[in-house]
């Protein structure tokens, strides 16, 4: 598949989206990726981000099983459903990538802001040799261990970053981190570390919060 009927000139990036999460902390009664902002949902706002880039060649979304149909999937986008977990549905993804694609974004459509030069930034990183990359923002708030309702430590936060996507990877290492299995994590990055794989960072975007409650999403009502 050759998304927006480009050819070969264009790198050989593709972008999986990620919407098959229940989003059972929104309390919407339905997938978080189907809510809407302004008319569009999550996922149609994620879908124009990445569609409309000029660097990526190939974009999937991977919904819940049985809303494959509420996606127009006529000739820019591909979608499949998704897994009972996280990497389920990256790696449903992964299986239908065209075969000359090597390297892929992945993307919580739940972050639907995503600006195009963190994007770029993502892609910039990867041609240049990289072979996984995530992009990052500080962390503001003071962080404090806790256990048993009580605090421990207050953490060093200047080494700290808080992870967002894209996180783009060497299409090979992704697919070998999958492989490899594991315990569940949040984030495929974690998975290719596992791998001893060098996660390089770029700068990220307050923009690209993730819509995660209600309050999220009446934030996001604010921004649009």
């Amino acid at each position: 598949m050759a998304a927006h009927g480009r050819g070969t000139s264009i790198p050989p990036v593709a972008a999986i989206l990620v919407a098959a999460g229940a989003g059972s902390r929104l309390g919407a009664g339905k997938p978080k990726a189907f809510c809407e902002v302004r008319g569009r949902t999550l996922l149609d706002h994620s879908l124009g981000r990445f569609s409309a880039h000029p660097a990526i060649r190939e974009v999937v979304a991977v919904v819940p099983a049985g809303f494959e149909s509420e996606i127009d999937s006529t000739g820019a986008v591909r979608v499949v459903a998704g897994g009972a977990e996280r990497p389920d549905s990256v790696a449903a993804g992964l299986s239908v990538l065209s075969a000359d694609i090597q390297y892929v974004l992945v993307h919580d459509a739940a972050r639907p802001f995503v600006p195009a030069d963190v994007i770029s930034r993502v892609v910039e990183a990867l041609l240049a040799g990289a072979e996984a990359v995530v992009p990052v923002v500080p962390v503001v708030d003071t962080i404090k261990r806790v256990f048993e309702d009580v605090v421990v430590e207050t953490v060093d936060r200047s080494a700290l970053r808080a992870i967002q996507t894209p996180q783009g990877f060497l299409r090979s290492v992704l697919a070998a981190a999958h492989d490899a299995g594991g315990r569940p994590v949040t984030d495929d990055a974690s998975m290719v570390e596992r791998l001893g794989s060098a996660v390089v960072v770029v700068n990220g975007s307050e923009e690209s919060f993730k819509i995660t409650t209600a309050w999220d999403l009446r934030v996001a009502e604010a921004m649009t």
